[in-house]
């Protein structure tokens, strides 16, 4: 990229590292915007910055209670596919990874996307019919989704345990080869950047504590900082979104659940792909400084705890080790939780609200990080424009008194 070349690097060592730029500004709050974004995630940062470049609002702060990058952002596995089951949904992670694919170059700024692809194991003919199905769907919404054999896996990932005598033998997959992972703070601090030279200001350590909100319609919100006036307010608070929604009066359909991941010491490339397995609950694979990240499912309790649960990291590493066997004298480097929002179908809300003004964009679940540039991108029009994108129309609270659920449970797959 143009501003950090290797001159760049050389000549910022021989100063030994002083006066580097700042990649953005650390304002303080103005006592009003046109717009207030409130969240500082991927999500959130990327809303402003579409809302800046494609629509021309600049007058816009991000309010985020800690550092960018330090919540869910920071806080998952990086696995980014559009192979989900409805046509809405692999319309809306479609929409997003056609923006992955492109988005280093949109923002000047390296996010590491690897498209190595996706792959969903079967362990058994009941699974493998529902692969099936998912991959017909898939290719009927213009998503690439191929089925593997045992014998291709063997190929892609020739770690991969295929002994017909394990637990849960290996019948076959599906393969979204688009798909892959990128580098999840990477893209916090591209959008971040991209927001702040477009004039957003982005305000950290900057906690919500209310909203004011007159005659039926936001005028602002209250925060640790001060007061701060917009009649334009679009919430992207990932794990906290039920409680930000109750301060402002408004209930809504979310279980908020940690949802649990680690990595081991670096090791020589092993894991060419990406491998998820429902039916033993672990997915896995292999980041750039050579550790092998590892996924669970979500805690089954509510809470907001970002440390997880022994018991579900156990579970997990038997599970590993019996798919890919050389694992089983790895150490584990650390573990950690995100916290996530799952609505009772297991789509997304990007919605306005009974409060004038008042957009939320949260309920993504697990499957947040691989919507970042799409989300952004429809939430910015949603608020631009005062109505939603055709894309993310299906996504309305109004559902959930319609009754025109999403239902991605099974296509969500294990925390995805």
């Amino acid at each position: 990229m143009a501003n950090y070349s290797i001159f760049t690097l050389a000549r910022n060592a021989l100063r030994r590292h002083r006066d580097w730029p700042q990649a953005w500004r650390s304002p303080k709050p103005r006592p009003s915007y046109d717009a207030i974004i409130v969240g500082g995630g991927g999500h959130g940062l990327a809303t402003a910055y579409y809302l800046a470049k494609r629509y021309g609002m600049h007058d816009i702060a991000v309010l985020e209670k800690g550092w960018i990058g330090g919540g869910n952002t920071g806080r998952n596995t990086t696995i980014v596919r559009s192979n989900y089951l409805n046509p809405e949904s692999a319309a809306i992670y479609d929409h997003a990874l056609k923006l992955w694919e492109g988005l280093s170059q949109e923002l000047n700024f390296n996010v590491m996307f690897s498209p190595r692809g996706v792959i969903n194991l079967a362990h058994d003919p009941g699974e493998e019919r529902e692969l099936m199905r998912r991959i017909y769907a898939n290719q009927l919404a213009g998503v690439d989704a191929e089925w593997v054999t045992p014998t291709q896996l063997a190929e892609l990932c020739p770690i991969l345990n295929l002994d017909p005598n394990i637990r849960y033998p290996v019948v076959g997959g599906t393969l979204q080869r688009r798909a892959g992972v990128a580098r999840h703070d990477a893209v916090a601090w591209g959008y971040a950047r991209g927001a702040d030279k477009q004039g957003v200001d982005i305000i950290q350590n900057c906690e919500v504590t209310g909203f004011d909100i007159q005659a039926g319609r936001i005028e602002g919100m209250r925060t640790s900082l001060g007061d701060i006036r917009a009649p334009l307010v679009g919430v992207v608070a990932a794990g906290h979104s039920s409680v930000l929604a109750a301060m402002a009066g408004i209930r809504l359909p979310l279980e908020s659940h940690p949802l649990q991941a680690l990595v081991s010491e670096p090791i020589k490339p092993v894991m060419p792909t990406v491998i998820m397995s429902n039916k033993v609950h672990a997915y896995m694979s292999q980041s750039d400084k050579g550790e092998l990240v590892i996924g669970a499912g979500i805690d089954g309790y509510t809470s907001y705890a970002q440390r997880g649960s022994l018991p579900v990291i156990e579970e997990t590493i038997r599970a590993v080790v019996e798919l890919f066997p050389i694992t089983s004298r790895l150490k584990m480097m650390r573990q950690w939780a995100g916290i996530v929002d799952i609505c009772p179908d297991a789509s997304p809300i990007i919605s306005d609200t009974p409060i004038g003004g008042l957009y939320f964009n949260c309920g993504w679940g697990t499957g947040g990080f691989k919507a970042t540039p799409g989300s952004g991108h429809l939430f910015a029009h949603t608020l631009a424009k005062r109505e939603p994108h055709p894309i993310n129309a299906p996504f309305a609270l109004e559902r959930f008194y319609s009754g025109a659920l999403v239902a991605e449970h099974g296509a969500a797959a294990v925390a995805h």
